[in-house]
């Protein structure tokens, strides 16, 4: 796919690693996403933090712009963002692993942090 037509419309794009034989680490740290609530219809604020190790792709970076964006008017729980997150970047590109971390803002005097991995591993509290 050339850079023209990599979509804006909230689909993760990827690109063909150049390094595949290498183990590497990308990570992208996205502090201004945004959400709503679906019990209040607030807005939620945080950072999305997304690591991951790639395998025959890679992901877009203005695509995945695009894709966090397109949660901005959605009414969805912390922990649906970030497991939506990680199974689309999955899906999309096929890492040989891959965690997603989502840190949101204090509300109501607490704050929160929701981390799912690929492949599915325990994580330390």
């Amino acid at each position: 796919m050339s850079q023209n037509t990599f979509r804006t419309d909230g689909t993760i794009d990827a690109f063909d690693n150049r390094f595949p034989g290498r183990d590497y680490v990308i990570e992208f740290i996205a502090p201004e996403f945004t959400s709503v609530c679906p019990m209040t219809g607030q807005p939620d604020f945080g950072t999305i933090r997304v690591t991951y190790v790639p395998d025959q792709k890679c992901i877009e970076l203005r695509s995945f712009k695009f894709y966090l964006h397109a949660f901005r008017n959605r009414g969805i729980f912390y922990e649906d963002v970030v497991n939506t997150i990680l199974d689309d970047i999955v899906a999309a590109v096929q890492p040989r692993s891959a965690t997603v971390t989502g840190e949101f803002n204090t509300r109501g005097g607490i704050s929160a942090r929701v981390t799912a991995s690929y492949p599915n591993r325990p994580t330390d509290p």
